[in-house]
């Protein structure tokens, strides 16, 4: 499930792979996207079903407040990008494959915004 990329994203590049983004700047750097914004990161993905998984892994992790962790800045507050893969890498590490598909559905079912 660790098989992802994560980049800056590019106004005007299009991407053909299972793809998402997620926020680099402001408080709410973190938030998984599925379009684009001028201050976000692409997660590109080999698959579908590991973007989805990583789409929720990245929600539950905004909400868990772990990306806030790494935030600089005294203005706009952003993330560096090796920070951002730091936090979901280490967060999949931690994670087992089948709890973690078990977690991905209830989120699903409970997504309120």
């Amino acid at each position: 499930m660790s098989n992802f990329e994560i980049k800056t994203y590019r106004s005007g590049r299009t991407y053909n792979t299972p793809h998402f983004f997620i926020l680099s700047k402001g408080l709410n750097s973190g938030k998984p996207m599925n379009q684009p914004c001028p201050n976000c990161f692409v997660i590109i993905t080999t698959s579908e079903e590991t973007r989805e998984s990583l789409y929720y892994l990245c929600l539950s992790l905004k909400i868990g407040q772990y990306f806030s962790y790494y935030l600089k800045g005294s203005v706009i507050p952003f993330i560096f990008i090796s920070d951002a893969k730091k936090v979901m890498q280490t967060a999949l590490q931690n994670n087992q494959k089948q709890k973690w598909n078990i977690k991905v559905e209830k989120l699903k079912k409970n997504q309120c915004f």
